[in-house]
């Protein structure tokens, strides 16, 4: 027993802590100058050493204690027809902004890859990009050719190619509808020019016959067995014969139909061209050409290097690039809403198991992190399902457009951006219904029916 003083109440109270702290009696009693024990002036607040660690690691272990993963799988699953139905919507959205990104990104990389920084074209004054337009003096090409230092050569034959560019009306067989098509009228030294041209199927066209791009047949909108090697093509008032079929690396020239100059020329009863175009050798100088241009008042020239002409021609695409992008924002923000409303009948219909889970032990934090997880899970569950879906049905889809015709990119950057907008959407989705439930008092959320 205890001497005089000590309250037998708060000695049963802290014998709980003797097991853990031998040395909690010097703590907490002392001996008077008569002898008799009596309690320490700091006894209802006085703990060992080991209870406060123990109480601080029991207090770190609720706060930092997260929900199992399990628990956000199954909510998810806890209403199968609400959470099948928001799938299908985000998974819709997802697909919708995948389409439009890889829109704009395929618009870009058809004019970044038409480009050559080693090539220039020569063209009419006052024309701007208008090309299909231009027309200048037949004997322009080997004027450039004899007058132009630097202009790269092989076996004694420059790199000069003379072109007639025109947008026309092409009937495809025995179609008849015609569809508007671009033409080029090219020789052999194109080849040498356009670096990136490869032929992919059939040889280079004979006289009467056109060689046609990758692109084609979606730039005409017909199937791509129509425009097989040995079919028939009518523009400018004659029958032509496919030869064979080109790629450009991606370039605008896979949507062209190629043809010989001459045969061009005859058909249209032109002597004129549209552009020359100019490959620079290792010594040559762009100055050059503008010079002979400059000079050459009589001819009406200008010049200009080919990827600053594809350059002000993605300038002038900007508008549409910008109105492509809005529409992303605006089918993400659908998206977004359409998470939201789920959320928040999954959210509020679970105040009384969000109250229960602080109860037990479970910080708000912890209860937020759940909520966002679902969303999330379920946002990028539609954004893998979107995916695949492009993968398998878009992989190979081409755009048809006024300068021709673009492959959809669906590439890395395309799929990672859509996997951000996706995982963003989950985010958006989850906040605010998770931080309503979570603001109403324990005591009340427990209340709620």
């Amino acid at each position: 027993g205890f001497g005089r003083g000590v309250d037998a109440r708060r000695v049963g109270e802290t014998a709980l802590c003797l097991p853990w702290c031998a040395d909690l009696l010097a703590h907490c009693f002392h001996r008077d100058g008569t002898g008799s024990v009596t309690g320490g002036a700091d006894w209802p607040t006085i703990k060992c050493r080991a209870c406060q660690a123990r109480s601080r690691d029991t207090e770190n272990v609720l706060t930092l204690r997260l929900l199992p993963w399990e628990y956000s799988v199954r909510n998810l699953f806890r209403r199968p027809l609400r959470t099948v139905l928001t799938l299908l919507g985000l998974t819709t959205v997802l697909l919708l902004v995948l389409v439009v990104i890889g829109f704009i990104r395929g618009l870009e990389a058809s004019l970044a890859n038409s480009g050559d920084p080693d090539t220039a074209i020569v063209f009419a004054v006052n024309m701007n990009e208008n090309l299909e337009y231009s027309s200048i003096p037949g004997k322009t090409s080997e004027l450039v050719a004899a007058s132009v230092p630097g202009v790269g050569q092989r076996y004694g034959r420059k790199y000069v190619s003379p072109e007639l560019y025109l947008g026309t009306e092409i009937k495809v067989g025995d179609r008849e509808q015609p569809s508007l098509g671009l033409i080029r009228g090219v020789t052999d030294s194109a080849l040498q020019v356009r670096r990136g041209v490869q032929i992919e199927r059939g040889e280079w066209p004979s006289p009467g016959e056109v060689i046609i791009g990758t692109l084609t047949a979606t730039k005409l909108g017909v199937d791509e067995s129509e425009l097989e090697i040995g079919g028939k093509l009518w523009f400018e008032g004659r029958w032509w014969r496919v030869s064979g079929v080109f790629s450009a690396a991606g370039a605008a020239f896979e949507s062209e139909t190629w043809c010989r100059l001459d045969d061009l020329q005859q058909a249209m009863q032109r002597q004129d061209l549209s552009l020359v175009a100019v490959t620079f050798g290792p010594d040559g100088d762009f100055a050059d050409l503008q010079l002979f241009c400059s000079e050459r008042k009589d001819l009406e020239l200008q010049s200009i290097r080919e990827t600053d002409y594809y350059a002000l021609l993605q300038r002038d695409y900007g508008p549409i690039r910008g109105l492509a992008w809005l529409v992303v924002a605006l089918v993400a923000g659908a998206g977004a809403f359409a998470g939201l409303n789920t959320m928040y009948a999954s959210t509020m219909g679970r105040v009384r198991e969000l109250a229960a889970l602080q109860t037990i032990g479970f910080g708000r934090g912890a209860l937020l992190l759940g909520l966002i997880q679902e969303g999330v899970l379920l946002s990028l569950s539609a954004t893998l399902l979107a995916v695949a879906i492009a993968l398998v049905v878009l992989r190979s889809a081409s755009i048809q457009f006024t300068m021709g015709a673009f492959d959809l990119a669906i590439d890395g950057p395309s799929i990672l951006l859509v996997c951000a907008i996706g995982a963003t959407l989950g985010v958006l989705g989850a906040m605010p219904p998770a931080v309503r439930a979570l603001r109403m008092p324990v005591v009340e959320g427990l209340k709620v029916v």
